[in-house]
């Protein structure tokens, strides 16, 4: 693509032909319109971090529009073949998004690891530093060029027509749905994280792990949707399911840091140059070796959370 058909100007909620304020739903409104309040709501969220996304200021602000990113697929998946196109070119920023955050990650934690070696490592320490920095610097640029796309200001307009166009969700019998049922909303995630963990060997390989990770994230966010159409006695059970699926996401994501880390030290091992910075890599492939192990160890009893928080919500 020509830079000439770039863009550097971040499209405003106006632009979008959304109202200024977001719109406010509880639990007497129909699925329609919490489902469209909360693609509203993730949509804002990724404008309003767009801009530091691009400049790169803050890689925060870069999470923050993953995450957003991550949750309105995950509430399309509610649409049905109504969202699919919109969560298919989701997909494609979310893969731009992600390898600049993965680089962001390895590298913050790279750094906190040598920050404890030893002063006469942490030359070769910073060179082998040097070299994931100067792949998330390539990574960056492509990224940018996706934020620039006619085909990203395409997804915008998008998703804005889904929160400004009326949905007709029908039930399995053809009538129109009354408000949203919470349990609903957890039920169907919340089989598939189960179906996974039976599946599980009884030392699950890394990727298996991964994969459980995503399961989990996906009943996180449909908490969170249920959370805005959840009565009084409702939301206080919502409320323990998705502090224990962020739980449960938080340890199977340091358990996949640390697999993802010691890959990367393992190829270093493999190309680099200097003996210092391959004696470096192997130091750190072995603590995060140390930090799968301590993953591995806890990540039952945070699954355990989750199954006691659903019971309550769904029994």
């Amino acid at each position: 693509m020509s830079t000439a058909t770039l863009s550097s100007r971040v499209l405003t909620v106006g632009d979008l032909g959304l109202s200024e304020a977001p719109p406010a739903v509880g639990p007497r409104d129909t699925p329609e319109a919490v489902l469209r309040a909360r693609i509203d709501g993730q949509l804002r969220e990724m404008l309003d971090h767009e801009a530091g996304t691009r400049s790169g200021a803050d890689p925060e602000d870069l999470h923050q529009m993953r995450v957003a990113v991550r949750r309105l697929r995950s509430v399309l998946k509610l649409l049905g073949p109504a969202g699919d196109d919109v969560r298919a070119e989701l997909k494609w920023l979310a893969a731009a998004l992600g390898e600049v955050r993965d680089h962001d990650v390895l590298i913050g934690h790279l750094r906190s690891t040598v920050a404890s070696f030893d002063a006469a490592d942490q030359p070769a320490a910073a060179r082998l530093i040097r070299i994931f920095v100067a792949e998330r610097a390539k990574a960056k640029r492509r990224l940018n060029r996706v934020l620039g796309s006619a085909r990203y200001t395409a997804l915008l307009r998008s998703t804005a027509r889904l929160v400004l166009t009326e949905l007709h969700l029908v039930q399995g019998n053809g009538s129109r749905p009354q408000p949203l049922d919470v349990g609903a909303v957890i039920r169907k995630p919340y089989r598939k994280l189960t179906k996974a963990v039976a599946a599980l060997p009884t030392d699950p390989p890394d990727d298996e792990l991964h994969e459980l990770r995503i399961y989990g994230k996906r009943l996180r966010y449909a908490a969170e949707t249920a959370k805005q159409a959840a009565r009084k006695k409702q939301m206080a059970q919502v409320k323990p399911l998705i502090k224990a699926t962020k739980r449960l996401q938080d340890v199977l994501g340091d358990h996949q840091d640390a697999v993802v880390a010691a890959t990367r030290m393992r190829d270093l091992l493999d190309t680099a140059d200097e003996p210092a910075v391959a004696f470096i890599a192997g130091r750190i492939a072995e603590r995060e070796l140390g930090r799968r192990a301590s993953a591995r160890e806890v990540w039952p009893s945070a699954l355990s959370n989750v199954h006691a928080a659903v019971a309550k919500l769904c029994g």
